[in-house]
């Protein structure tokens, strides 16, 4: 039944991401400019993957803790010295929105791990 278990959240894992993979590329070949809150977010995100982490260049308008901004840098970075892309790709709208689709998968890791924390199996099943 474990073994099942497992095989029922690699599916389940693999389908999320499939279809993420489908909404980002649909969402990105539409919208090419910032939208929405973006127009404030990415531009410090960029300032942030540039490495200006000074706070004389933080945007007031933002009023959220760069956390993201920074984990993002730590995946694209080096990502970027793996892969030898240039600095105009590893800071771009798309690659900044990639990071976010990888973290809704990790999300979704993380939600699973809560429900069989909360929600644990019984012995006898």
């Amino acid at each position: 039944m474990a073994q099942l278990e497992g095989y029922y959240f690699s599916a389940a894992l693999s389908c999320t991401f499939l279809v993420s993979c489908l909404l980002f590329s649909a969402f990105s070949r539409a919208l090419r400019e910032p939208y929405m809150d973006e127009i404030f977010h990415l531009p410090q995100a960029q300032r942030y993957c540039e490495g200006h982490f000074s706070l004389s260049q933080w945007d007031p308008m933002i009023t959220t803790l760069p956390g993201l901004y920074l984990l993002s840098v730590g995946v694209v970075k080096p990502a970027s010295w793996i892969f030898g892309w240039s600095e105009h790709v590893v800071c771009s709208i798309g690659m900044l929105r990639f990071v976010n689709l990888l973290f809704s998968v990790g999300n979704f890791y993380l939600l699973y791990l809560l429900f069989r924390k909360v929600q644990p199996r019984h012995k006898y099943l």
